[in-house]
Formats: C-alpha cells, structure tokens, sequence
C-alpha cells in the first residue's frame, strides 16, 4: 500500500460532500487542508474524532486551513451524521476507497469482519498551501489528535 510523506505531492481527489457538491484538491490551492480519514460515520471513536475538529473549526478556518472528512459511507449516511453531531464541515464520499487507496489510508480486515476485506485505516493528513504533504499521519488515535495538530499548525 502507498505511504505518503512529508514533502511528498499530495494525491489529487475529486469527491463529492453529503450535499452533492464537488471537492477537487486543485479548487482549494492556496489553503492549507486537513484531508482525515475515518471508518464509518456515527460509531463512537469516528464521532469523538468529527466533533473534535467540529469543535475547533473556527480556529482552523480563521487560520485559513479547511477540515474534510472523508469515509465511505454514502451522502445520506453523511448528511444524518452532520445533523446529528452539528458538524460544521464537509465529509465527503469515498465509496468506491479511491481517495483511502491513494493516499494510503486502508487496511485489510478479514472479510468474516463484515463482508469487506478493505477498511479505512484512521488516518489524517496535513496538505500545504501548494499541494504537498505537510504531515501524515497514520494509526491515528482519537483522544488529542486534534488539539496535536492545532498545536503543530500554531491553530
């Protein structure tokens, strides 16, 4: 499987929102991103995780650094997941993992696990202002990942 690096191109995407909008890594050129990946919408550690950088997005935004999250449950899977934990930012689908493929963020699980061989692999990624990977972060564990990275990015 692929692992990305600091000072390595970050992957392009094109992945649509739960709204049916587009979101392509060339649009946001300019900005900093956080691309994070996570297993599946509405599960304790992935709501954990969601309503952290919800919490502090503001910050994140007035520093001019756009949170996406990304998953691959479908856009209604999303949308309830946005109304139920008031996120404030956009998860994108990555149904078919294309997006998890090229940036690294998957693992394999038994297929008796639930019928898919390929999971999401919680994993955050720090995008600079032309493209290139800031940080990388795979394995991620929930509790202070986002207070590390406001940190990291003086947010």
């Amino acid at each position: 499987m692929t692992t990305l690096n600091p000072g390595d191109p970050a992957p392009p995407f094109e992945l649509q929102d739960a709204e049916g909008n587009q979101w392509r890594l060339e649009d946001l050129a300019g900005k900093k991103v956080i691309l994070y990946f996570y297993p599946a919408d509405d599960t304790p550690g992935c709501t954990a995780e969601s309503c952290d950088f919800r919490d502090s997005y503001k910050a994140f935004v007035d520093a001019n650094v756009e949170v996406l999250g990304v998953s691959p449950q479908g856009a209604a899977s999303h949308q309830r997941f946005v109304e139920k934990c008031e996120l404030n930012f956009p998860l994108l689908v990555d149904e078919d993992l294309s997006g998890a493929r090229a940036y690294g963020a998957l693992k394999e699980k038994p297929e008796e696990w639930d019928g898919m061989k390929l999971h999401i692999k919680r994993s955050t990624f720090v995008i600079d202002e032309q493209g290139r990977i800031e940080q990388a972060i795979y394995g991620v564990k929930v509790a202070g990942h986002v207070d590390a990275l406001r940190e990291s990015l003086g947010v």
